[in-house]
């Protein structure tokens, strides 16, 4: 199965998950994201979501100087962030649990 498709319609929640424990820089991030198991993201995909979800008021960034090259912007969950992130994590349990119940013919009726 193409995984495509599912990573544009998780990867908010993925990139607010990676951002709880721990603010991140871009590379930082789409490091993480594949560590998990997302290994197929793409660069782009990651720098896009980062910009979408700090614009709809869910990140904030601040600047930390690099000795190593330039300086790296930072994004971290702010209130509002962590309100969708559990918003949103609720949401993909229960479709999960519901693909689950179709998977193991649990919730297929004969």
């Amino acid at each position: 199965m193409d995984t495509t498709q599912l990573l544009k319609g998780v990867l908010d929640l993925a990139v607010l998950a990676v951002l709880r424990a721990e603010d991140g820089y871009g590379y930082d991030i789409m490091r993480r994201l594949r560590a998990a198991g997302l290994e197929e993201i793409g660069d782009a995909s990651v720098y896009g979501t980062l910009r979408r979800l700090f614009n709809a008021g869910l990140l904030t960034t601040y600047v930390v100087p690099s000795e190593e090259g330039p300086h790296r912007k930072y994004y971290a969950l702010n209130a509002a962030g962590r309100d969708q992130l559990d918003r949103s994590g609720k949401v993909w349990r229960a479709f999960a649990s519901t693909m689950d119940s179709l998977l193991d013919d649990r919730g297929v009726a004969a």
